[in-house]
């Protein structure tokens, strides 16, 4: 039974600003030590759950967050950036079951931490099949396609409660409360790791039982909808073929989750960069 560990930075014990988790900041290094405790928790309980393998992707900024150094020595990590599978790289190697670690709400959450989509400079909002989406929906998906399982996620109260309800029976793990967008009430790393290592351990077990929560999956064809927040960015992203534009939305049509994944991905590209 092999285990991905999906790795994010905002949601992680302690996180509040954008300078705990920018790199280049003083603060950066001490938050990629909490980062790396709290992924190390989640695999130590796949472990103890009776999981055979554990990968972890680090899916924050360039993908260069996690301390490869101080990582369990029983897991392997994907790290870098633009992998073709940016946040999920690696969901499509036999994967059984997916755990999210240090996730965060979508764009426009109240008291939730460092809530955006994907990119807080220049994506508004996301809709997959009608359906408003964070970036857990986005990776569940994809996930589901490839017939994996989330079994848990850890982050704020409201991250928490928006994975649950879009996959019920999904364990949260809350490490933090938040208070608002920069504040929250944060549990110690020695508390943290606990809560997430006990229900890892738990989650990865109910998998092994066959009671784990079904795999997420969107009824194909998949339409993409982005809400960028300025209309040069929906120009940029407009102009890949295909797509459909009005005021700041972009959508498109993919066939399938792993396109939908990856022209989701470009459009982004194209809006941040273009």
């Amino acid at each position: 039974m092999k285990i991905l560990i999906a790795a994010d930075m905002e949601g992680v014990t302690g996180v509040t600003n954008w300078d705990q988790v920018t790199p280049g900041h003083p603060e950066y290094g001490r938050f990629r030590r909490l980062m790396t405790g709290d992924i190390n928790a989640a695999v130590r309980g796949a472990f103890d759950g009776s999981a055979d393998a554990v990968a972890v992707v680090d899916g924050h900024w360039n993908g260069s967050n996690i301390l490869v150094e101080d990582l369990d020595p029983r897991a392997k990590l994907n790290s870098g950036t633009a992998a073709p599978l940016s946040m999920m790289q690696g969901i499509d190697q036999e994967i059984d079951g997916v755990v999210f670690i240090g996730y965060h709400a979508r764009h426009g959450t109240p008291l939730a931490v460092l809530d955006h989509t994907w990119s807080s400079t220049c994506v508004q909002n996301l809709w997959l099949n009608g359906q408003i989406a964070g970036e857990y929906s986005l990776n569940a998906a994809l996930a589901g396609h490839h017939g994996a399982p989330v079994l848990l996620a850890s982050g704020d109260q409201s991250v928490c409660a928006q994975i649950v309800t879009i996959l019920p029976g999904v364990t949260g793990v809350e490490v933090k409360h938040a208070t608002g967008r920069f504040s929250a009430e944060c549990l110690p790393p020695i508390v943290t790791a606990e809560l997430i290592e006990q229900g890892t351990k738990s989650a990865v077990q109910r998998l092994r039982r066959k009671e784990a929560p079904a795999p997420y999956r969107l009824s194909t064809p998949i339409q993409v909808t982005v809400e960028f927040k300025a209309s040069d960015m929906a120009d940029r992203a407009g102009a890949l073929t295909g797509t459909a534009r009005g005021d700041l939305k972009v959508s498109i049509t993919a066939p399938d989750m792993p396109a939908a994944y990856r022209v989701f991905e470009v459009m982004v590209e194209l809006a941040r960069h273009g």
